[in-house]
């Protein structure tokens, strides 16, 4: 089992950047693949970045891709996510979550990104 802690959200301004960083607790967090998502009010779950267990390969939706950088340290069982350039479109509540062959079975609990014009 895994557990997970989101931090380094927060408000800023349009054009800003965030580093997003989630902890993992649990002695199999490096066989797991991530992904990070976003929930915006009234909007479904987003996926927006996914990292293979080693890290050698990620994946963004169109939304941020060349915005946002998805990177992790298995060595200190950390993932982050880069945001740069944020839009007052990307203000939403962030979650990291650990893919399992069972599919995102373990989630953080999230951290709110606020981004004004």
């Amino acid at each position: 089992q895994v557990q997970l802690v989101e931090s380094g959200g927060g408000l800023v301004q349009s054009g800003d950047s965030l580093r997003l960083s989630c902890a993992a607790s649990g002695r199999t967090f490096s066989s797991y693949g991530m992904g990070w998502f976003r929930q915006a009010p009234g909007k479904e779950r987003e996926l927006l970045a996914t990292i293979s267990w080693s890290g050698d390969s990620t994946g963004y939706a169109d939304s941020v891709k060349g915005r946002f950088t998805i990177s992790r340290d298995n060595a200190k069982n950390l993932v982050y996510l880069q945001m740069n350039n944020l839009e007052p479109e990307d203000t939403a509540v962030y979650y990291c979550a650990a893919h399992t062959p069972y599919g995102y079975r373990y989630w953080g609990q999230g951290t709110q990104v606020t981004v004004s014009s």
